[in-house]
């Protein structure tokens, strides 16, 4: 669904808020030529105490965290960018929508350098369904392992979650949907299994679960770590900190990503080799269902990790 077809029509931009229309930059602006921006995707669900930020603390971390290696210094604090997204929720009527937070250098002047350039920041939010399609939840999606590398964390910061980063993603993401599949995997340099282009990634084997580590250039993603928790809390030996051979795929039980936008979802074929039986497995159901239990407040657990829309 475009956005023209949602019923959405204000942005958070730089202090104030604006008509969607009007959010606009100038075309100079530092971050559209060099990609120097940072940002955010977050999951606002729909529950019975009204809706609920998903981790939006820990989201904040990140992006302040992810401005530092581009000297970066966000212009409003974390109190401001709180409030000012509780109320774009509130303003539009949003139940459960994704909410996007947006910092970049933007117009003064266009040396590689941006120490001229202000730091301007915006928060758009809409409703959004399931990423990768609602059957895929269920079913399970194909996906390809990419011929392109994930850039090394020695090259660019692979823990930032910077806006220039993602032609990356691009790149591999469509290379797959123009083959017919769904998704991507990317390999890192070293040709072990990284992550998918907007995703965290998901070997089971054996009954244990086990994702690549920080050192395999990806990036820290927060519904990979929630996923890590509520496997632990449900009797998993969870492998945080390993490498993945391309190999290891062909033949795992189960494979599922990760993600704010992915949520929790199966991998149902690796380059045409069927996983498991093809299905979702029973790890990743279990896991899937505990996260939507969780996000959609059915169970009182993790009650700090939820800031409601009051």
């Amino acid at each position: 669904m475009s956005f023209d077809e949602m019923d959405v029509d204000t942005i958070w931009q730089d202090g104030e808020f604006v008509d969607w229309d009007d959010a606009q930059i100038h075309v100079l602006s530092h971050g559209l030529h060099y990609g120097t921006g940072i940002f955010e995707g977050v999951r606002c669900y729909d529950t019975e105490k009204g809706p609920a930020i998903f981790r939006w603390d820990e989201h904040l971390d990140r992006f302040y965290q992810s401005g530092q290696p581009y000297n970066m210094e966000i212009p409003y604090s974390r109190e401001e960018l709180t409030e000012a997204t509780l109320e774009l929720v509130r303003r539009q009527g949003l139940e459960s929508c994704y909410i996007r937070p947006i910092a970049f250098y933007g117009y003064d002047s266009l040396g590689v350098s941006p120490r001229d350039c202000p730091v301007e920041v915006a928060i758009a939010a809409w409703p959004w369904g399931a990423y990768l399609g609602e059957e895929a939840l269920e079913r399970g999606v194909d996906v390809m392992v990419s011929s392109w590398r994930k850039h090394a964390s020695s090259q660019i910061p692979t823990n930032a979650k910077t806006t220039g980063l993602y032609v990356n993603s691009l790149l591999a993401g469509e290379e797959a949907r123009r083959n017919g599949y769904a998704e991507a995997i990317v390999l890192n340099k070293e040709g072990n299994v990284a992550e998918g282009p907007g995703e965290n990634i998901f070997l089971v084997r054996d009954g244990e679960i086990y994702t690549p580590g920080l050192s395999q250039s990806i990036l820290d993603g927060i519904t990979r770590q929630t996923a890590i928790t509520l496997a632990r809390e449900r009797g998993y030996t969870v492998h945080d900190d390993v490498s993945i051979s391309r190999g290891e795929l062909n033949t795992a039980d189960e494979l599922f990503f990760t993600g704010s936008a992915a949520e929790v979802t199966p991998i149902r074929k690796v380059d045409n080799v069927v996983i498991g039986d093809g299905s979702r497995g029973p790890v990743t159901e279990e896991l899937q269902q505990a996260f939507f239990d969780l996000v959609e407040r059915r169970t009182d657990d993790h009650e700090e990790w939820f800031t409601y829309v009051e």
